[in-house]
């Protein structure tokens, strides 16, 4: 029997994680094309209970205003923190902090701008060239994901997303440009980031206009299979180019529990949690599980495969599991009679009343982490990699000059504490990229003033500022965690 370990593996990848469409920049001087995310405006004047709704749904009108070249909105995600720019001192100071690896995107219309282009950019291979040997020259591992709601707009608005199926062709020639470039110098990928998120936002996870498809189910797991086939051939790619690479899936994740124990509540927290984990099941298994059958059935989706899906999906399922975990969601079978917990984006939920809550109202529950942990190694038998896990926040600079982010701290330590817990358990876990281990706009509100990273960057909601770089207090505190190896969380 195996000994029961309480520590970290000793090589253990401790890093940060960040997504290319919102901290890059450098969009209007360069050949990037834009993106689906690259849509998403901010508003100061709108109240702040309607800052992420926007991201739920996409309109036409809304498309069409934002590939005018005279409109006056500001569209964050177009400049980031100016990463772009500012990749070496950035990157100087993640190994500053002790990083064993950095979860990083490859925005693929920086490589191919439309998508559809038959020869890549040559100068946005050359900027990840750049970003790629400097984080070689302090040791840092990159761990990248190959989409990270980052496709081509033009593919969506053009090709209507990923239901259609020659998308999954523009996707492998992206993949296999990026591979053949960078094999030697990136041992870990990620084929989709949370793939499982088609179902809370079809745009920037499918590039699905809602009001193109009256059958919204139909369209958002049609595209979800073309995205499994798309998943199953990059790793084919990857493996050709580099047989010792690692391929993972990601999956967004909520540890799901039931409101009550009304058995009623844990029937709905079955079929709740199969729905979220219905993609890892086929990414990691390599085939759709038994219960597919009735959930599509219930949905009224019927599947179109070629001949040649299936077994594509069985012979490269993926060799790990990656996601992202910042809460849990009490699921009732009688929610309207409860209190929704509002913060908790598009995924619903119940208000968990032993859990506290973040400025945004996303519920607290660093324990459910170690659940997730034992219940996906449980299922897969995999490695495991926890690709985010951060606390957005308002910080204030305070009167002695520094950010004293206690807040964020005490969320990390406790989170990490049950990482710890889960490899007391006997979970093969490989790796802690925390989420936005450098200020950026945040995915579901597009602001920047939700913060999560140790590094501030001087920059407003409207991206006003100096995009000057400070540590925060828990810069040094996350160094201190790397440097003994997770012994010291205080």
């Amino acid at each position: 029997m195996k000994k029961r370990n309480h520590s970290f593996p000793k090589d253990f990848l401790w890093g940060g994680a960040t997504a290319a469409n919102q901290i890059e920049g450098g969009f209007e001087e360069t050949e990037k094309g834009l993106s689906v995310s690259d849509v998403y405006i901010f508003d100061e004047n709108t109240p702040k209970e309607n800052w992420t709704d926007q991201w739920h749904l996409m309109t036409h009108k809304q498309v069409e205003e934002a590939q005018n070249p005279s409109s006056t909105k500001y569209y964050p995600k177009r400049h980031g923190n100016d990463f772009y720019h500012h990749y070496k001192e950035d990157i100087a100071l993640f190994a500053e902090m002790g990083f064993k690896a950095y979860r990083m995107s490859i925005a693929w219309t920086r490589i191919f701008p439309n998508g559809d282009e038959l020869a890549p950019s040559e100068e946005g291979l050359q900027f990840y060239d750049n970003v790629f040997d400097e984080l070689l020259k302090y040791g840092i591992e990159p761990v990248v994901s190959l989409s990270h709601y980052e496709m081509p707009l033009y593919l969506a608005t053009e090709y209507g997303g990923w239901v259609n199926r020659k998308v999954i062709d523009f996707y492998v020639r992206f993949v296999t440009t990026v591979v053949d470039r960078y094999h030697d110098r990136v041992k870990y990928w990620m084929t989709f980031n949370e793939i499982n998120a088609v179902k809370h936002h079809p745009f920037v996870s499918l590039g699905v206009i809602e009001e193109n498809h009256p059958h919204i189910e139909q369209a958002k797991y049609q595209g979800a299979h073309h995205q499994f086939v798309a998943s199953a051939l990059a790793t084919k790619a990857i493996k050709e180019a580099n047989p010792e690479a690692k391929v993972g899936c990601m999956i967004s994740y909520q540890f799901l529990v039931p409101y009550s124990c009304d058995p009623d509540d844990v029937q709905a927290t079955t079929e709740k949690q199969r729905v979220s984990l219905f993609f890892s099941d086929v990414q990691a298994r390599g085939y759709y599980p038994a219960y597919t059958a009735r959930m599509l059935a219930e949905k009224n989706v019927t599947l179109e495969m070629e001949p040649e899906d299936e077994q594509i999906m069985k012979d490269y399922p993926v060799d790990f599991v990656s996601f992202s975990y910042y809460m849990s969601n009490a699921v009732s079978a009688h929610p309207e009679k409860l209190e929704d917990a509002v913060g908790n984006l598009v995924t619903g939920g119940i208000q968990n009343p032993y859990l506290p809550s973040s400025d945004w109202g996303w519920q607290i529950d660093p324990k459910g982490l170690r659940s997730v942990l034992n219940q996906l190694y449980d299922r897969y038998q995999k490695p495991l990699f926890v690709a985010e896990n951060g606390l957005g926040a308002v910080d204030e600079i305070g009167q002695d000059g520094k950010i004293h982010d206690d807040y964020r701290i005490d969320y990390l330590r406790e989170h990490i504490k049950q990482i710890k817990e889960a490899i007391a358990d006997g979970v093969d876990v490989f790796g802690y990229t925390s989420w936005g281990c450098i200020d950026m706009i945040s995915a579901s509100s597009n602001q920047m003033s939700k913060r999560y990273g140790y590094i501030y960057v001087d920059q407003d909601d409207m991206g006003r500022g100096t995009k000057k770089r400070m540590k925060k207090k828990s810069f040094y505190w996350y160094q201190k965690v790397i440097s003994t190896n997770g012994e010291d969380l205080e």
